[in-house]
């Protein structure tokens, strides 16, 4: 079967090695790595180190060192291709199809690996040359210290159409031009790739040189491409490798953060002021599978974007492909750097700390959504508005997980709602409690209870509807109303008075109030059938309540909009908050200074209390006995 060098490294990435040993021998956490005795000779002290960013184990004892594949074959006494299927289960891999090359073509991707190490060695000895002079001059231009010249592995692409290949004729031109060194043209002889370029080796998990980026230097005024990438080969696909992965997995684990940026010189430059934990990808947009790989060494990579538009473009992408991957606990935290900087900028004439000050205050992914969505067009009709909320759905459609599309939609439609219904300062009274007196049974007026204090007040809007059981019949009035609109109008005053709660937290009673008010009428909206008014709240982004926000209450008659049940309805839902939360006042008044008129007082607002809830009770008996 043919078990190519990147099936074999997708596999080994996706197995924990430390959980792999784990199942037969006692391991312990130590530092970033893991720590045994080792299994394959006798020993007291722990010397056998398991590092999972490196993927391999080693014993300093006596030497054994491997990977999964080799600790399944050496320590259990698995075949390789046994191993290999028992890891790809594990990992939730098909095994590729049988293929009688597969031995020649592993052979083949070793002999490329020994290809592009050669590359290396030449390209490094160029830039150290006579001939790397301007190559030199232009990384001190960026302020690149030997160090970090010497550890990313620059190195320089002579200015020839041949000297490569002549340095490495003993790996042979074929080879050369499957390492993707060499270009092939027909009727041509095969030509260097890169020539006249600063290069950059680009990495394999595994530290392996798998392909090379080469950069224009900056007095180059040809028409050549700034940057050139190798193509893909046996051993590189730019879809799913990520520059600097190798060394940014190990320390984005110590920091917590992994920052994705344009491009590698980008990398290297934040590399050198100190940010080791950096990756880019390679000439494309993230990908997909680039995304995963992120994922698996932190939950919430940032992505860092030029300011420019070409940089807004490549953050607009990369949110189009994670919105389908999102899954819990899963995200993106978006970087926009100051119009016109790229990260050495920032670094250079605002200094690291204002570098890390910006990573780490990236943009939620869901804040990005809203924003582009919300400046993709104006918003000043109605259609236009229309359209934002279309866009809106639209983009939650595309998450592939339901609670995080769900989470989405909610979060996004609350705030369309702000910006299409925004809050409008009242030219009505402003809330107080009904002042109601009582005539007792000797004709004699009883005047109303004193009004909440102004404390009061404030809690009670804070806490809105005081009793849980008043939401279904909150649920039946709003259902009532909307049922036969000509009410709303009748018991405005009233309704106005209705305490906040999660039925009406989106607006729906102003909704209500509002358009009863836009059409004429002396009692009614006029012209407006139930259906219309239905049909104009959801059109606002409202979410209306349904028969099962009754919870089972038989108040189906309120809902159906029966005048005389709706005003009591109305009457009930104003008062009994109000009354038990002076009563709450009142009884924490009795306790703490009780006289005759703090006693009566409490009584009264207990006897009111119970008529109210006498009344609910007897809506709901009245409609079971009906």
């Amino acid at each position: 079967m043919s078990l190519t060098p990147q099936w074999l490294d997708e596999l080994r990435t996706r197995i924990s090695l430390s959980g792999l040993i784990g199942r037969t021998v006692a391991v312990r956490k130590a530092g970033h790595e893991f720590k045994a005795c080792c299994p394959f000779h006798n020993e007291k002290t722990p010397s056998f180190t398991i590092n999972d960013d490196k993927g391999f184990y080693h014993c300093f004892g006596c030497g054994a060192h491997g990977d999964a594949i080799r600790w399944l074959t050496e320590q259990q006494g698995l075949p390789f291709i046994d191993a290999v299927k028992e890891l790809a289960a594990l990992a939730g891999m098909d095994m590729p199809a049988p293929d009688p090359r597969a031995a020649q073509r592993a052979e083949a991707a070793q002999s490329l690996h020994d290809t592009m190490a050669a590359a290396q060695d030449f390209f490094a000895r160029n830039l150290a040359g006579d001939g790397g002079s301007a190559a030199r001059a232009y990384l001190a231009t960026r302020g690149f210290a030997p160090a970090i010249v010497a550890e990313f592995g620059f190195g320089y692409a002579p200015d020839s159409r041949g000297a490569l290949k002549s340095a490495l004729a003993d790996h042979g031109t074929a080879q050369l031009i499957e390492a993707g060194l060499l270009i092939a043209v027909e009727d041509r002889e095969p030509y260097d790739r890169f020539r006249a370029r600063l290069t950059l080796p680009i990495h394999d998990r595994r530290g392996r040189v798998i392909a090379f980026g080469g950069r224009v230097l900056a007095a180059d005024t040809s028409d050549a491409p700034k940057y050139l990438n190798s193509p893909d080969t046996p051993l590189f696909d730019k879809g799913r490798t990520l520059y600097n992965l190798h060394r940014a997995g190990p320390a984005a684990r110590k920091s917590g953060r992994l920052v994705v940026v344009e491009g590698y010189m980008d990398v290297v430059a934040l590399a050198a002021a100190g940010f080791a934990d950096a990756v880019a990808p390679l000439g494309t947009a993230l990908t997909e599978q680039q995304l995963e790989r992120l994922w698996q060494i932190v939950p919430c990579p940032v992505l860092c974007f030029d300011g420019d538009a070409a940089g807004q473009r490549a953050a607009a992408r990369a949110i189009t492909r994670a919105l389908p991957l999102l899954r819990p606990g899963h995200s993106l935290s978006i970087v926009t750097l100051p119009s016109g900087m790229d990260p050495d900028d920032v670094v250079k004439r605002q200094g690291a700390a204002a570098m890390a000050v910006l990573l780490g205050q990236g943009t939620p992914l869901i804040e990005a959504v809203w924003q582009r969505a919300h400046a993709a067009a104006p918003l000043d009709t109605p259609e236009a508005l229309a359209g934002l909320k279309a866009r809106l759905i639209a983009i939650t459609e595309t998450i592939t997980d339901r609670d995080i599309r769900a989470l989405y939609r909610r979060d996004l439609l609350d705030r369309f709602g702000t910006v299409a219904f925004p809050a409008r300062t009242p030219a009505r009274a402003a809330f107080t409690p009904a002042a109601r007196g009582s005539r007792a049974r000797d004709g004699r007026w009883i005047p109303p209870a004193p009004p909440l204090s102004a404390d009061s007040l404030a809690r009670m809007r804070k806490v809105g509807t005081v009793l849980l059981t008043l939401r279904p019949l909150l649920a039946a009035v709003l259902l009532g109303l909307i049922a036969a609109p000509a009410l709303i109008r009748r018991h405005g005053e009233a309704i106005m008075r209705i305490g906040p709660s999660d039925l009406t937290a989106g607006g729906l009673l102003d909704a209500l109030l509002d358009l009863a008010d836009s059409h004429d009428g002396a009692d009614a909206p006029a012209g407006l059938e139930t259906g219309d008014f239905a049909t104009q709240l959801r059109d606002q982004g409202l979410t209306l309540p349904t028969a099962d926000d009754l919870n089972g209450w038989p108040y189906d008659f309120i809902a159906r909009g029966d005048p005389q049940a709706i005003a009591e309805s109305i009457e009930i839902l104003v008062e009994l908050p109000m009354v038990e939360l002076a009563l709450a006042e009142a009884n924490a008044q009795t306790a703490a200074d009780l006289t005759e008129h703090s006693f009566a007082e409490q009584q009264r607002l207990v006897q009111r209390k119970l008529a109210l809830h006498a009344r609910l009770g007897q809506m709901g008996r009245t409609r079971a006995v009906l």
